[in-house]
């Protein structure tokens, strides 16, 4: 039997509309400001021009982002207790957001108003399309019969199993967020150096290895799932890209090739994240054995 309870998630999952719309999905979109206007991560029912978006930032527009706003998290989660729901709240990863804290505030405060309901909130400790398999497979845990609480303890057991390999094609946006230092995008820049990037344990990007070349640097994050993944068979596999679909379909055609899995899908970065890393990022999302 499908259990009654609400899941909501932030607009940094990246979550296509469909499974927001099919799956009864709540989301808070975070904000992001181009030349100081503001813009939402996620309207509901809406469709971003995220090709747009990127094109201002090949243009290095300055952009900047914001988290969830205490209000707009009170408002939602209120909504959906008066209306006599739980709630599963799946949030990006704290350590790259201050989404996480602010909301779990605005939790505690109803959990007093509404001491019958439900109220988890779940850091998953993930970014992008990673925070969205996980809620992904919280969506199947609910369709499966499984309780809130019971799913609530499922993510906290299986979020370090999910990994997150990230390559970069413009090594100014990582400078420019302070990630790399000037010189070393200069010298990147200058002989075609690529990074290698993860989210670890603590929920931080961190640089892991650098190669050299578009295509390496692309190679390398399948090889990296080669190394770690965990029943691919049982795997739906998630691809982002800021704005560069060719290679996302490169890389979801090499799983495809190497790999026995389930389904491979791709979608266009979130603005929040895409902000931060910039156009020609490729991410690779699946479960392994650890991070």
């Amino acid at each position: 039997m499908e259990q009654d309870y609400v899941i909501v998630t932030d607009s940094t999952a990246n979550l296509p509309v469909h499974m927001i719309s099919e799956n009864g999905i709540r989301v808070l979109p975070l904000s992001y400001y181009v030349d100081g206007q503001k813009y939402q991560g996620y309207l509901q029912g809406e469709n971003i021009d995220l090709s747009s978006f990127y094109a201002r930032m090949r243009e290095k527009k300055e952009i900047t982002t914001s988290p969830v706003s205490m209000a707009a998290a009170k408002e939602l989660f209120e909504s959906l207790l008066q209306d006599g729901k739980d709630i599963f709240y799946i949030a990006f990863s704290s350590s790259l957001s201050e989404t996480f804290f602010t909301v779990s505030m605005v939790l505690e405060k109803l959990k007093l108003k509404y001491p019958d309901r439900k109220l988890y909130a779940v850091d998953t400790l993930a970014a992008a399309l990673g925070e969205g398999l996980l809620v992904h497979y919280c969506i199947e845990n609910r369709k499966n019969g499984m309780s809130i609480d019971d799913n609530a303890n499922w993510l906290l057991h299986h979020r370090l199993k999910l990994c997150h390999w990230f390559t970069v094609d413009d090594l100014f946006f990582l400078k420019r967020g302070g990630r790399i230092s000037a010189a070393t995008a200069f010298v990147g820049t200058t002989l075609n150096i690529k990074p290698i990037m993860h989210v670890d344990n603590d929920g931080k990007l961190v640089q892991v290895s650098m190669v050299q070349g578009r295509k390496k640097s692309l190679d390398t994050l399948v090889e990296h799932m080669k190394n770690s993944v965990l029943e691919p068979e049982n795997q739906v596999i998630y691809v982002s890209h800021g704005d560069c679909p060719e290679d996302a379909e490169y890389v979801a055609k090499l799983v495809k090739e190497r790999f026995p899995v389930k389904e491979v899908m791709t979608g266009i970065l979130d603005p929040v994240i895409g902000a931060h890393s910039g156009p020609g990022t490729i991410a690779l999302f699946f479960l392994g054995q650890e991070r």
